[in-house]
């Protein structure tokens, strides 16, 4: 059994983190606001992993600005990175995005400078990255939304169920750092607007749904494919259909 520090531990992905690591038999560290940690300040962060085996980053920022983006990123990598350094952890792992690297725009600016910052460390990392979960649908709704539109970016998604990615994020933690982990998809391709279509019908919320071309790099790889998983990467099985199953349920 190891103890797992989990960074961003209540998250949409975060919360499925803690019960994978449980279910494995992990004791486990939950890294929040609310739990009394604060990535960007780096309040207590020593504390949070003395003794842990490992770290779980799966932090998040709400935000389309590169520089909140990137500012939040950079802070909490930075902070963690020194815990880790101060507290002899063995391996810090990090959810990225598929494609993200490639983007100098909006939110992926933020995890392609967090990629940058981890690799040019000295620590024992590895880094995940997967595509956008199934809850990014519901996502896009709240955040969407003005005066009855709902704005979606032009995206070809390959959405993958949270449990799926976090119990592999746990898989990599448990062992060795492997550098770049062979990426996470679903096992599906649609259009983002398509995806958030079918929640409105399964939830039965209202709403017209508005499919917009972001700007910058960041609208050109969510349109262009390159948020989609490559011929060698591992493919979950949970189905968006069954996501929405469960929240008919």
């Amino acid at each position: 059994m190891s103890r797992i520090a989990i960074a961003g531990a209540t998250g949409a992905v975060g919360r499925h983190v803690v019960a994978a690591a449980q279910a494995a038999g992990h004791e486990t560290v939950a890294i929040a606001r609310s739990t009394g940690f604060d990535l960007v300040n780096g309040r207590v962060l020593t504390e949070a992993v003395t003794g842990v085996d490992a770290v779980i980053d799966v932090s998040s920022i709400g935000t389309l600005s590169a520089r909140r983006s990137i500012e939040f990123f950079e802070a909490a990598t930075t902070n963690l990175l020194a815990a880790d350094e101060a507290a002899g952890v063995r391996h810090h792992v990090v959810l990225s995005i598929v494609g993200a690297a490639k983007s100098t725009s909006g939110y992926y600016a933020g995890k392609a400078a967090q990629e940058r910052l981890l690799m040019g460390s000295e620590a024992p990392w590895s880094i995940l990255r997967a595509t956008q979960v199934h809850e990014f649908a519901a996502q896009m709704v709240q955040r969407g939304t003005m005066a009855g539109m709902i704005l979606v970016p032009k995206m070809r998604s390959q959405p993958v169920a949270a449990a799926e990615v976090a119990v592999e994020l746990v898989r990599i933690a448990d062992g060795e750092p492997v550098g770049l982990a062979r990426d996470l998809g679903g096992p599906q391709v649609a259009r983002m607007a398509d995806l958030v279509r079918r929640y409105l019908c399964a939830t039965g919320s209202k709403g017209r749904v508005l499919e917009v071309r972001m700007p910058g790099s960041m609208g050109r790889i969510s349109a262009d494919g390159s948020l989609l998983v490559g011929p060698d990467a591992k493919l979950g099985s949970g189905t968006f259909d069954r996501w929405l199953e469960r929240l008919e349920g």
